[in-house]
């Protein structure tokens, strides 16, 4: 039986009320009392008008009020949108105004950004402020701005309100080609497709204790919350800061006792090189599942050598794919080795490697991987023609309503079955686990009125994958704090490239093109 997102939690608060769900530094809320929370706010939500399919923001950092607004939402029949609490106000106005939001859960501390919110998203009606006792002095006057005081005046029973698994559940807003992110739309099933198959096979009970890492706008944090209530779990709140400093990461591991941790291979990378780690270290934790970027081997050998009695597994899918391949890793790879194999697909889910002319290739060749199956996003918010090139009818199988997805990655599939992945056939890299199309960061500088030409181009980076470097031609003495202050305004933090170079023209092709291999090339070298 497949669950919807919210039922997770409704099933594990009937079964074992009292055990905690989600822990956030010294405060934890039970499975009841979480329960019991989400319930209220789903009943203002629906008091204040909304209806079923409706899109609901979620402006707040993680926290307990965060998982509260998740379910909230979802029991109120609507979707929600996580916007990036990073994010330049610019960005998250454009999400508002695409996906027609009308309210945002949120945080106190987010307050600062209401009033130029409110004043860029003119169909925006209320915030709704989870950890907010009292009204507060610097709300805006143009939109209702409600606190936890609503919330908990209102019933604690469940909304009836009927959803069904095919429903629309996320929106998750990604890196675009045009300049603006593009938003995928995922469904309870799309979701639950994966939630369900690794509760499962990698054994999570109740008596596990799931990390949560991953940013809410990020695919990977679906494991987490989702999995974590399923299995009757409890899933502890990583704070931001242990993403960034190694050793807090190790204390939180430590300190809460966390038995299966999800995670982008940059932060594994920084665990097992400058955390201390020894063998005997994080005697709790059994399961290592990481996504979202290649894993080189020489660091992936490294902390499996330092954690023997931990098993690793390797996760590959898009966001609009959420996981669709995994593969175990059984024994730590040869330094040297190329990185490690995204395996087969997981249950529910057929993929296959497709090449130019459209036919499916045999093992050894290198093609396209298209994913079929219940995890298929629904498609593009408000984009149907960037859905239908990516989201197409099932080229081999004729009279069905069976989309399947172009991944645009390329891939071999090896004699075991397993594939191999060996890049992307368009624009988009990754960096830190996040996808980025570098068209998107142009667009931002291009629109400092004095840049002429730029490129940015990726630099492969062991511990993150890639670094950006942007190339700038200007006629002016443009300098870099003042582009960087500029992009800061239209990008977020990890979209910003870490190196400059301003030069009075790039670099041309024979066809009068920006010559970005050359470019590239340019980069690479001088970093060896």
């Amino acid at each position: 039986m497949t669950y919807l997102l919210h039922e997770c939690l409704q099933k594990s608060a009937e079964r074992a009320p009292d055990t905690v769900a989600v822990v956030d530094g010294e405060r934890s809320l039970t499975y009841a009392e979480l329960d019991g929370l989400t319930n209220r706010l789903a009943n203002l939500l629906v008091e204040r008008g909304v209806r079923k399919g409706d899109r609901v923001g979620l402006y707040i950092r993680k926290s307990l009020e965060a998982v509260v607004g998740v379910y909230g939402i979802l029991k109120a029949g609507c979707a929600y949108v996580p916007l990036d609490p990073e994010a330049p106000v610019e960005r998250l106005a454009y999400i508002i105004g695409n996906c027609g939001i009308e309210h945002v859960v949120t945080g106190a501390d987010r307050n600062e950004a209401w009033s130029e919110l409110a004043a860029r998203s003119p169909g925006l009606r209320s915030f709704i402020v989870l950890d907010a006792a009292d009204p507060l002095p610097t709300a805006p006057t143009s939109v209702d701005v409600l606190t936890a005081a609503a919330v908990e005046q209102q019933a604690g029973d469940r909304p009836r309100v009927t959803v069904i698994d095919r429903d629309l559940g996320i929106i998750l807003y990604t890196s675009g080609s045009t300049g603006q992110p593009k938003g995928v739309m995922l469904s309870h099933e799309n979701v639950m497709n994966f939630v369900c198959w690794a509760v499962q096979e990698f054994e999570v009970g109740e008596s596990d204790r799931l990390s949560q890492i991953a940013p809410l706008h990020f695919d990977l944090s679906t494991f987490d919350i989702y999995g974590a209530a399923l299995a009757g779990a409890s899933v502890h709140l990583a704070p931001r800061q242990a993403t960034m400093f190694p050793m807090q990461m190790r204390r939180f591991l430590e300190e809460h006792e966390i038995t299966v941790m999800y995670a982008v291979p940059s932060v594994l990378t920084m665990l097992v090189e400058r955390a201390k780690l020894e063998v005997g270290s994080l005697p709790a934790l059994r399961t290592i599942l990481f996504a979202g970027e290649v894993f080189p081997s020489k660091f992936l050998s490294r902390i499996m050598r330092v954690l023997p009695d931990v098993e690793f597994a390797n996760l590959y899918g898009p966001t609009e794919t959420n996981v669709c391949t995994y593969y175990r890793v059984t024994e730590p790879p040869s330094e040297e080795d190329p990185p490690i194999s995204i395996g087969a697909a997981i249950d529910n889910l057929e993929t296959f490697v497709v090449g130019p002319d459209g036919s499916v290739l045999p093992p050894g060749e290198v093609g396209e991987l298209y994913v079929r199956g219940a995890s298929v996003m629904l498609g593009y918010w408000g984009d149907p023609e960037r859905t239908a090139r990516t989201r197409v009818p099932n080229p081999f199988v004729e009279g069905l309503d069976d989309p399947v997805y172009r991944t645009g990655d390329l891939v071999r599939e090896e004699p075991d079955g397993n594939y191999t992945f060996l890049g992307r056939r368009d624009n988009q890299i990754k960096s830190r686990g996040y996808r980025i199309e570098l068209g998107d960061i142009e667009a931002a500088i291009y629109r400092h009125p004095d840049v002429v030409e730029c490129a940015v181009v990726a630099i492969p980076d062991e511990q993150i994958t890639n670094r950006l470097k942007a190339f700038i031609a200007t006629e002016t003495d443009l300098g870099l704090h003042e582009l960087v202050s500029s992009l800061s305004q239209h990008l977020p933090k990890y979209m910003i490239p870490g190196e400059f170079e301003f030069r009075s023209a790039l670099p041309k092709t024979t066809t009068g093109k920006i010559d970005r291999q050359a470019l590239t090339q340019s980069a690479i070298q001088e970093n060896q």
